[in-house]
């Protein structure tokens, strides 16, 4: 029972770490309408910013400065979002296919950088002996893995209520407004571009949050973990949760984890052990399938985005009528018109 409860903290703390890129992608894609398909390359960045300040220190490459969990998080952070806002300044004119393949070619640049630098990142090897949270407590199962999904809970709360009230704050109205039609919101004397730029740091810097947190969780990392197919897996996370929706991200990262990590105990326990290593794209295979249908039966996601995003809006379309005076109440019914 212990080690059940157990792997279930596991499950749940890795699902949130997808939710944290999912939420980031949210800001990019969700709300504004910029197509990031380098989500892989600000996850890399962020994990490998953190792991270099936090590991212990070794003669085998640069970093090694053991700093507090917590400071790689936030490195990680900042770390990413300039490096992503540097990327959007330089790449956001772009429109749909062109600045797709430009954030592809960024996320392989950056798993390339981070395989062959190994005077840095390790190379091939990657980084082992990452810090973990309580790792203190890794002797009690429950207890570390209980412990860990209680940070992943906290950080991921207040993620997600910083978030919403940037959706429904003038910012957030003016990301939809220039989502929806450009022109329109470019009119009213807003710059286009430099909201993009913003909200593509913004999004960028929680993906490498995502990554740091993913990083020492796990406690090791490797370029192999930043392949393209990790973008695949947070995209389809946002599209069946529901893009534009921050309940919908969280929502769509815990159910496409699930379905991964079942799929892949599926193919363990059935497929020949020669031919597990073929059998494991069926995993690919079954999210697609899966994306298919969330599209074919409710094309918005499982949780829609919201129509108004702000509290003031059936207030001005319909204001509420104020009750009278009792003395006019009585004037009013001796003298109905």
């Amino acid at each position: 029972m212990i080690d059940l409860l157990a792997y279930g903290c596991f499950f749940l703390t890795m699902a949130l770490t997808y939710a944290i890129m999912c939420l980031g992608l949210n800001v990019q894609w969700g709300q504004t309408g910029v197509f990031n398909v380098g989500v892989a390359g600000f996850v890399a960045t962020g994990a490998y910013a953190s792991v270099l300040l936090t590991t212990p220190a070794t003669a085998e490459r640069f970093g090694g400065f053991e700093l507090p969990v917590a400071v790689g998080w936030i490195a990680a952070f900042v770390v990413a979002g300039l490096l992503s806002a540097a990327v959007g300044w330089l790449t956001i004119r772009l429109r749909a296919d062109y600045l797709a393949i430009t954030t592809f070619g960024f996320a392989v640049t950056v798993q390339l950088a981070v395989l062959n630098l190994e005077s840095i990142t390790g190379g091939p090897f990657g980084v082992g002996f990452v810090p973990r949270p309580f790792d203190a407590w890794a002797g009690e199962p429950l207890l570390f893995a209980g412990a860990n999904l209680a940070v992943l809970l906290v950080l991921v709360g207040v993620l997600y209520a910083a978030l919403e009230r940037l959706t429904r704050s003038p910012w957030g109205r003016v990301l939809r407004a220039i989502r929806e039609d450009e022109r329109a919101a470019e009119s009213l004397g807003k710059n286009p571009t430099r909201f993009r730029v913003q909200a593509f740091a913004l999004g960028g810097a929680i993906m490498g949050l995502g990554g740091a947190v993913q990083g020492h969780f796990i406690g090791f990392i490797a370029p192999e973990n930043y392949l393209p197919m990790l973008t695949f897996q947070v995209w389809a996370m946002l599209v069946v949760g529901g893009s534009g929706n921050n309940r919908g991200a969280v929502l769509g990262a815990v159910l496409i984890w699930g379905v991964w990590a079942l799929s892949a105990a599926l193919i363990d326990a059935l497929a020949p052990g020669g031919q597990q290593a073929r059998a494991a794209s069926l995993q690919i295979v079954v999210i697609g399938v899966l994306l298919c249908l969330i599209l074919l039966s409710r094309p918005r996601g499982l949780i829609g985005e919201t129509d108004a995003v702000s509290r003031h809006v059936g207030e001005r379309a319909a204001p509420a009528r104020r009750p009278l005076p009792a003395a006019k109440r009585g004037d009013s019914a001796r003298n109905p018109e």
